[in-house]
């Protein structure tokens, strides 16, 4: 296993690399700088700008500059209000953490206690019900159920009031990012249950007169939770720092407003540096991933 883990630590060395690659080269083909905007500035002091963060330089020679500040921790600072950058993140980070693992959380628990119950009770009523609802989870995008849920319980029935961050209410931003996974995760639970509930280890328990809540909760449960946690892993880091346009409806300072607002504004090192995040989180999230497989069936090998 500790074979494994170093080869996959590797492998996510050089994804993070092919990352920060594609995506610094593919920001400087775009024409124009994030200078271009400001206004009453003279050519002297835009070179001098551009000189100052090394954007008069070729883009190779920048990219290596550049990586060589990450290798040593610094993320630099931001090109349109000049603060460091990692202080910045750390902090909408937070925020970010915060309404995304809540919403996983909640998908999870749901998902799954959802799923087993339509399994256990396929084509009778509880069934059809779930999976009406969650073919309407599925099918609406986490901003149009953002929207719908401002509009009618914060301007129209007033029952939760509008976002600030003196009294946040992490209600609705937490529901709007939880549907979604909520509703792929119970249909897939479902589905990988009645698989487990097939098996000949579960016939065979059953005969042995084996309890039906063990033989549930031990042997079709444990099985089936193999495809939820495929799915989890990844879908957590893309929840706690891709909810962008979430955060922005309801005006939380997270990590995918400052996203939204650095290509907007062209803020380089910004862009790279919430980039390289979000794709750290996600090779962490898919190294766990597997490490869990493990942990949930002790027959999987990692070799």
């Amino acid at each position: 296993m500790a074979k494994y883990i170093i080869k996959r630590v590797l492998f996510a060395i050089l994804t993070i690399f092919i990352v920060s690659l594609i995506t610094f080269f593919v920001m400087n083909l775009v024409p124009g700088g994030p200078f271009n905007k400001e206004k009453a500035v003279s050519q002297a002091v835009l070179d001098e700008l551009n000189a100052r963060y090394n954007l008069d330089k070729p883009v190779g020679v920048q990219y290596l500059l550049y990586m060589k500040n990450i290798l040593h921790g610094d993320w630099g600072v931001s090109l349109k209000t000049t603060r460091e950058i990692w202080p910045d993140i750390s902090s909408r980070f937070a925020v970010s953490a915060k309404l995304g693992i809540s919403a996983i959380v909640i998908a999870l628990i749901c998902g799954v206690i959802l799923g087993s119950i339509a399994a256990l009770t396929r084509n009778h009523w509880p069934d059809r019900l779930i999976v009406f609802l969650t073919t309407l989870g599925t099918a609406m995008p986490s901003f149009v159920l953002a929207t719908l849920l401002l509009l009618a319980f914060c301007l129209k029935l007033q029952w939760f009031p509008v976002w600030s961050a003196e009294h946040p209410n992490y209600f609705l931003p937490v529901l709007s990012l939880a549907v979604y996974p909520m509703a792929y995760i119970t249909r897939l639970t479902k589905t990988s249950m009645l698989d487990a509930l097939s098996q000949d280890y579960v016939r065979t328990a059953r005969a042995k007169g084996v309890p039906q809540k063990k033989v549930i909760f031990v042997h079709a449960l444990r099985n089936a939770l193999i495809p939820v946690v495929t799915y989890l892993g990844p879908e957590i880091a893309y929840i706690i720092t891709g909810s962008m346009v979430v955060e922005n409806i309801f005006t939380i300072g997270g990590l995918g407003g400052a996203f939204v607002s650095s290509i907007t504004n062209r803020d380089y090192t910004m862009i790279m540096a919430v980039t390289l995040f979000l794709a750290i989180l996600m090779v962490i999230a898919n190294l766990l991933t597997d490490i869990a497989y493990k942990l949930i069936d002790p027959r999987i090998t990692f070799e």
